[in-house]
């Protein structure tokens, strides 16, 4: 892609998902109408930032594996998250893992060109919940391309009660070698590892991918930095409004049992996802909104 080339925001189709794909001098990303969920992004000239499977699936109500899906208003299997999360779902309502929004089509509620950025933004009403979940609400997601990619994800409450949920970009993120990057930003950080019997740990110096990882960390102030020497880079990841961020990889044998998913796929993609999960649930009063986003940037270390 030039690098002369103007920002934009084009509607468009694949593989019968209707998508819109925003471009600038900076990059290229991908974003579906199903789950406001983007895709792929890369900056001009480099590998891809946001990692999508090969093998993903492009069918109606069923999330794609890669991309940033949107985890709300819970994150991963309901019955792990906190109670006052538990209590906003009826008993026996159907719970799918990551919350409901990922399978929902959402409407553009703008486009538009700021400058180089390209600019979407998507909307998700719920004025009578959903299913079991029976709390109206305003969802919103802004995707801002530029030197960066930024993603805020906003939920006004617009119901009488007190509004708990988690939370989760669940970004996957590209990379040249789980097994030679390094994760920065975490020492000293608390963290529930569990593969280890949700086990309460503290991470001392990088974070290095040497097997399956499945991590919640808590108490987070700065950003996350992940080193790939493959590629000579480094993905700097900003969060706003988390205190919490989730890791994770499959590595060998969770990738078998993996949907949409090469065996060895595990290798070129790593989850760091920005969220509100365990001891950072999100309580919304009633009429307020509250935000929460991350700011992806690939810095190259030169020739």
């Amino acid at each position: 892609m030039s690098a002369h080339r103007p920002a934009a925001v084009v509607a468009t189709t694949v593989k019968s998902l209707p998508c819109w794909r925003l471009v600038s001098p900076h990059g290229e990303a991908l974003v579906a109408r199903q789950g406001a969920q983007v895709l792929y992004y890369a900056p001009t000239g480099q590998p891809p930032v946001v990692w999508l499977s090969d093998q993903a699936e492009f069918r109606t109500g069923s999330s794609l594996r890669g991309g940033i899906p949107v985890c709300w208003p819970w994150f991963g299997q309901f019955d792990r998250n906190p109670e006052a999360v538990r209590a906003m779902l009826a008993p026996g309502a159907d719970a799918p893992a990551h919350g409901f929004v990922r399978a929902l089509d959402w409407q553009e509620d703008g486009a538009r060109v700021d400058g180089d950025a390209a600019c979407l933004r998507l909307r998700l009403d719920l004025p009578a919940g959903h299913g079991g979940w029976n709390h109206p609400a305003a969802v919103a997601l802004d995707i801002r391309l530029g030197d960066a990619l930024t993603l805020t994800l906003s939920t006004r409450n617009l119901g009488p009660d007190t509004l708990a949920l988690s939370q989760a970009l669940h970004t996957y993120f590209a990379v040249s070698d789980a097994r030679d990057v390094a994760i920065e930003g975490l020492d000293g950080a608390a963290y529930v590892d569990t593969l280890r019997g949700w086990s309460s740990q503290v991470q001392e110096g990088p974070l290095a991918i040497r097997g399956e990882t499945d991590r919640i960390y808590s108490g987070l102030s700065g950003p996350i930095q992940i080193r790939d020497p493959g590629w000579r880079r480094s993905i700097q990841i900003h969060a706003a409004g988390s205190r919490s961020a989730v890791v994770w990889n499959p590595w060998v044998d969770k990738s078998l049992r993996l949907s949409q998913f090469r065996p060895d796929a595990w290798r070129d993609m790593l989850c760091i996802e920005t969220a509100r999960v365990w001891d950072d649930v999100l309580e919304i009063a009633p009429g307020a909104t509250a935000d929460m986003g991350v700011t992806m940037r690939a810095v190259g270390w030169g020739a």
